[in-house]
C-alpha cells in the first residue's frame, strides 16, 4: 500500500485500467517519499493482472500469494528487471553508478518476447545514478520502445537528467509526506516506537518515511543532536567535527554515514527558514555547498571522515561565517 501519495496512484491506476499507458514514467521526488514502492507497486500490479489468474482488488492492490506476485518478490520474474547500484564484492561497496552494461542488459527483456503476458517492466533506481554512456543506452530505448513496456524512473534530482530523458516520459511528482502519513507509516512498520519517539522521529525527518526508517534504525537521534550542535554553537576548536568524523568514518558506520550525508543538508534547509538578512543568505549558501558535497562523496567514493569533517564545517559557518 502506497501511503500519502494517492494523486500519483490514481493517475497510474487510471491509465492502467484504460490500458492507456506512456511507456515511461519519471517518479520524481525527494528521497524516501514512496517512489521506489510505487514502482514496485505498480510492477506487481500490471505483471499479475496481465498474466492472470484474476483478482478483485481495486486500484494498486495485488494478492501476495498471486504467482506472478511471488516471482516478483524472489526476484525471478522473467518479464522484469530492476536496475540498482551493484555492491563490489571485493569491498562490499556500491558501485559508483549504474553502468552502462547494467542498461544494455536490459535488450535480454526487451529483445526477446514476454514469457508471461504481453507486458514487461524495467525500473531504474535510480535514473539519478546512470554514468553518462548508461544514460545515453537509455535513451536509444525511450526512443524505440518496444510494445507493451513500461519503464519506471525513479528520480531524485529530475532537473539533471538529460532534457531527452525528461522529454519522453509521464512524469509523476512525489511530494513530502504530511505528518498524518509519516504517523501511519510509523505504526505500521515501527509499532514499537511510543507516541512520543514517533513525533520526534517525524519532526527530524522532513516529510521522508525512508529518513525515518534510519532514525528508527539506527538511532540517529544522537546523530542529529550533535550536528545541530555544531549548526547553531559552532565549532572554532574543530573538537566536534572531529568526534562526528571519528565517529562516522569507521568500518561498519557506512549506514550512518549514509543517513548524515542525507540529514545534514535538510538540518541546514530548516536553520535557513528561521534567519533572516545575511544569515539566511549564509545558510541558503551552505546548504547548496552541503547538498552538493553529499551528493557526490559516494559517487566519487570519498573518504567519510573527511567528508562528515568537511561537512561539519560547512554547519559551522552558519554560525560562524568564515569558519
Amino acid at each position: 500500500m502506497i501511503v500519502g501519495q494517492d494523486r500519483a496512484v490514481e493517475q497510474f491506476a487510471t491509465a492502467w485500467a484504460a490500458r492507456k499507458l506512456h511507456h515511461a514514467w519519471l517518479l520524481a521526488g525527494p528521497k524516501g517519499v514512496g517512489k521506489a514502492s510505487f514502482a514496485h507497486a505498480a510492477a506487481r500490479r500490471v505483471l499479475a493482472e496481465a498474466a492472470g489468474p484474476p483478482f478483485d482488488l481495486s486500484g494498486f492492490d495485488s494478492p501476495d500469494d498471486h504467482p506472478m506476485v511471488r516471482l516478483i518478490e524472489a526476484g525471478s520474474h522473467p518479464d522484469m528487471r530492476w536496475l540498482e547500484r551493484l555492491t563490489n564484492e571485493k569491498t562490499g561497496n556500491l558501485a559508483r553508478n549504474i553502468s552502462v552494461d547494467q542498461v544494455r542488459g536490459l535488450g535480454e527483456l526487451f529483445d526477446l518476447s514476454p514469457a508471461m503476458s504481453d507486458w514487461r517492466v524495467a525500473v531504474i533506481d535510480t535514473v539519478d545514478e546512470l554514468e553518462a554512456s548508461g544514460a545515453n543506452a537509455l535513451l536509444k530505448m525511450l526512443e524505440e520502445p518496444p510494445p507493451n513496456s513500461l519503464f519506471f524512473l525513479v528520480s531524485h534530482a529530475p532537473g539533471r537528467l538529460l532534457p531527452t530523458i525528461r522529454s519522453r516520459c509521464r512524469r509523476l511528482d512525489f511530494p513530502k509526506l504530511d505528518d498524518d502519513a509519516m504517523t501511519s507509516i510509523l505504526v505500521h512498520h515501527a509499532p514499537a516506537l511510543s507516541a512520543t519517539e514517533r513525533q520526534r522521529i517525524i519532526s527530524m525527518s522532513f516529510g521522508s518515511a525512508g529518513r525515518a526508517f534510519a532514525f528508527a534504525e539506527l538511532g540517529l537521534a544522537k546523530l542529529e543532536e550533535s550536528a545541530l550542535a555544531i549548526l547553531r554553537q559552532g565549532d572554532p576548536t574543530n573538537a566536534r567535527r572531529s568526534d562526528l568524523a571519528s565517529e562516522l568514518g569507521k568500518k561498519g558506520a557506512a549506514d550512518r554515514y549514509a543517513a548524515f550525508l542525507d540529514l545534514a543538508p535538510s538540518l541546514i534547509a530548516r536553520e535557513a527558514r528561521r534567519l533572516d538578512g545575511s544569515s539566511r543568505e549564509w545558510a541558503l549558501d551552505a546548504y547548496a555547498k552541503a547538498r552538493e558535497l553529499a551528493a557526490i562523496a559516494p559517487r566519487l567514493s570519498l573518504d567519510p571522515a573527511a567528508t562528515v569533517f568537511q561537512i561539519g564545517g560547512i554547519l559551522a559557518s552558519v554560525t560562524l561565517p568564515g569558519t
